[in-house]
């Protein structure tokens, strides 16, 4: 056995930690919908079994997903790991989105003045007059132990502005 020989070699762990990697990817495949499954790029015998795996239950999906692993090593993983990520890219940036207009929202009711400003700035189609009386009524609204309707109006018009821009 030369140096090179050893180098090439994988470990017995360095296997099975690859081959777990392809079953978890294959869990991931199982979970999508059927729709979002078309899109990614795989051979059809991957794509019966992933779509067959969808209605096994229990100890029938464990073994479903082992042989999804062993199909799986003799396909381009990498290739699926991308698909699966533009995926959900534009999922993580919706979620984002959402966060920020949460947090506009939170800080116009506590009466953060220097965020409107900049949010009237931002959007041109914004009302600064109709974002402080959003913000007013659900200041009042808290307070005063109501349904936040007005909270609910002030994301609405926030979420509106965010997505003319």
């Amino acid at each position: 056995m030369t140096e090179t020989d050893t180098e090439e070699r994988k470990s017995k762990s360095q296997i099975k930690r690859e081959m777990q990697a392809l079953r978890d990817l294959g869990k991931r495949l199982v979970a999508l919908p059927e729709s979002s499954l078309d899109k990614i790029p795989m051979p059809e015998r991957l794509r019966a079994a992933v779509l067959a795996a969808k209605g096994f239950k229990r100890e029938a999906l464990r073994r479903q997903i082992q042989h999804i692993g062993a199909l799986m090593r003799e396909v381009d993983a990498d290739a699926i790991c991308r698909a699966l990520e533009g995926l959900s890219r534009p999922h993580r940036e919706e979620v984002q989105a959402f966060h920020e207009v949460e947090q506009w929202r939170d800080a116009l009711i506590e009466g953060d003045g220097g965020l409107l400003e900049e949010l009237a700035n931002r959007f041109e189609a914004a009302d600064r007059q109709q974002l402080r009386q959003l913000a007013r009524n659900a200041r009042k609204e808290r307070e005063q132990n109501r349904p936040p309707k007005s909270a609910r109006a002030l994301f609405r018009y926030l979420s509106d502005l965010r997505s003319a821009e």
